[in-house]
């Protein structure tokens, strides 16, 4: 099994990101393959993306654990797919979120490393514009 792992910080208060992060509906909104997230109950999932031209579906399960602000998940399937990620609050506003992703597949490491790396970055823009687009209707609604 191989581990990747990358940290990054991000302008976004610690409970604003995780709470992003443990809604699976959001899934799609910064896993660029990924087309539908789904919750079923309780851990379940049922994802559908596109992975090398082909429409795939799966099920898969989310555990967060928000006093810790800890989220775990995996994928059923051959690679045994899984991970976690940790939001930590580093100042008011600005957090520190690590990724850690296991894998049995076969896959050249850099390029892991990247698609890591890239989904961490589209993440933290993605919760941070809905952070801002949530801010501006809360003052538009205020006289």
């Amino acid at each position: 099994m191989t581990t990747y792992t990358h940290t990054a910080e991000a302008d976004i208060a610690a409970d604003v990101l995780f709470s992003y992060l443990a809604d699976p509906t959001n899934l799609p909104r910064y896993f660029p393959e990924m087309t539908e997230a789904e919750p079923e109950g309780g851990e379940k999932v049922h994802v559908e993306a596109e992975v090398h031209g082909d429409r795939v579906s799966g099920e898969a399960w989310i555990r967060p654990n928000e006093s810790e602000r800890k989220l775990e998940w995996g994928a059923e399937g051959p690679d045994d797919y899984h991970g976690e990620l940790q939001v930590e609050e580093v100042a008011p506003g600005r957090s520190r979120i690590t990724v850690s992703l296991h894998s049995v597949r076969a896959a050249e490491g850099s390029e892991v490393q990247d698609g890591l790396e890239h989904t961490v970055a589209a993440l933290t823009q993605a919760v941070a514009a809905d952070d801002q687009a949530d801010t501006r209707r809360r003052q538009g609604e205020q006289p």
